[in-house]
């Protein structure tokens, strides 16, 4: 069965997945209040938004679709997107060249595709300018869509965070922000 035919058997709305996409985003981007140069990373099962078994049926299309409207938002605001591959690529993750530069993550040696890496990941490396694969980050905030757990990317101190749209086709949507650690004692006193 064709990514197409996947989408049409389970009437899903690529216009309405973006819709539902950049709705979960700005939410969490305005609530987080990321600074530019910083890192959002997103776990995202194509199969999942259209209502299937995580990993089961990944859709290119459904992977373009949350790519392009999250890289749209993310490049607006200054910010490097990190889309998170799948346990088959051990949850590495494709950011673009800069972001791993600055950021001074390690890259390493692996190109995502369909079934072992997940449509999101394959979309951001077709769609970054100078894509590469690292193993681990510590994000600003971020996405998890279908409960792919984004948790090992994110940074000590995560907050949840709730949007008004909870979810993106038939998949359940968890965000986070992160927050700098309070340390020191009744005597410390801490920034807004």
């Amino acid at each position: 069965m064709s990514a197409t035919d996947i989408a049409k058997s389970v009437d899903v709305d690529i216009n309405e997945i973006r819709k539902q996409t950049v709705l979960v985003a700005e939410d969490l981007l305005d609530t987080a209040a990321m600074k530019p140069g910083q890192l959002l990373v997103v776990g995202c099962s194509s199969s999942e938004i259209a209502a299937h078994a995580i990993g089961c049926y990944s859709s290119k299309e459904i992977g373009q679709a949350v790519f392009r409207a999250l890289h749209s938002l993310t490049r607006e605001r200054g910010l490097y997107l990190a889309a998170q591959c799948c346990e088959h690529l051990n949850r590495a993750l494709i950011v673009e060249e800069e972001a791993a530069v600055r950021w001074g993550l390690e890259p390493v040696n692996v190109m995502p595709q369909l079934k072992a890496g997940g449509s999101f990941a394959t979309a951001a490396w077709g769609g970054f300018s100078s894509p590469c694969a690292v193993e681990r980050i510590q994000a600003h905030a971020g996405i998890d869509i279908g409960d792919t757990l984004i948790g090992m990317h994110l940074r000590p101190v995560a907050v949840p965070v709730r949007t008004r749209q909870t979810q993106i086709g038939s998949a359940h949507v968890v965000c986070a922000r992160t927050r700098l650690k309070y340390i020191g004692g009744e005597r410390a006193a801490y920034q807004k």
